[in-house]
């Protein structure tokens, strides 16, 4: 089953951004609100389809395997088009902009407003403002759950230029990239075993970076891939995805079909009951699997309708404000049940959703437009030095027109990061 190709649509360059990648940004966000709002009410305790729920979390593979994808491709371009390689320190400020401010107003806010959390050491606020929350049992604060997942990304972030460098390597070599950049599995692997072996506890090391290893990995193989391809560098094996991307909707329904297997005991308790590492490794591998194949048809092959839906302004609005929405959501949730003196547990599922998506979406927009969005235009307009020109050498051009040489060397535009 497939969408028709829209033939009118242009096909995107090898450094392009993906504007319907934007979309999926807000497809994880939204699961994730979808599996909190499940947990807070008690649905995910319904026999029926109360796991479905509680497999929401699923948004985080989506993340993850996201940002793989999107940030490890100006790496991998740069090689096989021959421009400098991304400069690490232009990076990391990128990433800390993006990141940080938002962030560390919704830890201010959550432990100040949220009286669960009130009054909060100054143990808590150096752990959840350095992302090392994650790093001691029984440290996440009320309202600031949801932040293990990216304080686990935050750490792919940082150790990302040294393990992009040798996986790219000096020359182009694209299947000796996605080779490198599967590495990411046998981290994983290598941490369930320990895990199963009882060197590592499951109530602590299952948020820390390896074990996600295999997440990341797969969204940088899926970028080298995609760089090959888009470059005329792959070999004829990698034209599977585009393949396999012309129909969206037998691998949507693939992805559907995996995680209801997902549903089951396979994949662990529902609830917050540590899983065995037997099921913690299906759970992953399961979700890795939803992740790959929700990827695959909006980032490869011709364009679609459903793609071109996707990157639509509505769709797209969504994915800009989706980190703040993934952000603010455990608050407004939080404010629902103290305001009306509300027990955990109760409530009704659709209506507490719908709250916790309206106000959390005004949070995220106020974010955005008051927040993020000026930072990055501020990161953006970051240059380094020019030379001086002297006044009596210096030309004019006219309006809407270049040099043809300065357009020649302009470097290619970089995708648009995640979150």
């Amino acid at each position: 089953m497939s969408s028709a190709a829209v033939s009118s649509a242009p096909e995107p360059t090898a450094g392009g951004r993906l504007p319907a990648l934007d979309a999926l940004r807000a497809v994880g966000a939204i699961a994730v609100v979808i599996h909190h709002v499940g947990f807070h009410t008690g649905a995910t305790g319904n026999a029926q389809w109360g796991g479905w729920l509680a497999r929401m979390d699923v948004g985080v593979a989506i993340f993850f395997t996201l940002s793989g994808f999107l940030l490890f491709r100006p790496w991998a371009l740069s090689v096989a088009i021959g421009r400098p390689r991304p400069a690490t320190g232009r990076y990391l400020w990128r990433r800390a902009l993006r990141i940080l401010p938002a962030y560390w107003l919704t830890v201010a806010t959550c432990l100040i407003v949220l009286p669960q959390n009130r009054p909060a050491p100054g143990a808590d606020w150096l752990r959840h403002l350095t992302f090392t929350q994650i790093y001691g049992p029984g440290l996440l604060r009320n309202g600031l759950s949801q932040t293990w997942s990216l304080a686990t990304e935050v750490a792919f972030y940082l150790i990302l230029p040294l393990i992009a460098v040798p996986a790219v390597g000096r020359t182009w070599r694209p299947v000796r990239t996605v080779l490198a950049a599967c590495g990411g599995l046998l981290v994983t692997a290598g941490w369930l075993v320990a895990m199963g072996v009882g060197w590592l506890d499951m109530g602590l090391h299952t948020t820390w970076l390896p074990a996600y290893g295999g997440w990341f990995g797969a969204g940088m193989a899926l970028a080298a891939v995609h760089v090959a391809l888009r470059t005329g560098t792959a070999p004829a094996a990698f034209r599977i995805l585009d393949d396999l991307a012309a129909a969206p909707i037998a691998c949507w329904m693939a992805a559907v079909g995996l995680l209801a297997i997902a549903t089951t005991p396979v994949a662990g308790p529902r609830d917050l009951t540590e899983p065995s590492p037997a099921a913690f490794a299906v759970k992953l591998t399961l979700y890795l699997a939803v992740a790959v194949l929700i990827l695959v048809p909006v980032a490869f092959g011709p364009p679609t309708r459903i793609r071109v839906a996707l990157g639509a302004a509505p769709a797209r609005w969504l994915g800009t404000v989706s980190y703040g929405l993934f952000l603010w959501h455990p608050l407004m949730l939080e404010l629902i049940y103290v305001v009306a003196d509300r027990p955990l547990f109760t409530g009704g599922l659709v209506s507490t959703f719908a709250l916790t998506m309206a106000g959390g979406l005004v949070y995220a927009a106020v974010s955005y437009y008051g927040i993020e969005r000026p930072l990055q235009l501020l990161g953006s307009q970051r240059r380094a030095p020019r030379p001086a020109t002297p006044v009596a050498d210096r030309t004019v051009p006219a309006v809407g027109t270049a040099n043809p040489e300065q357009v020649a060397q302009r470097p290619l535009p970089t995708p648009a990061i995640n979150p």
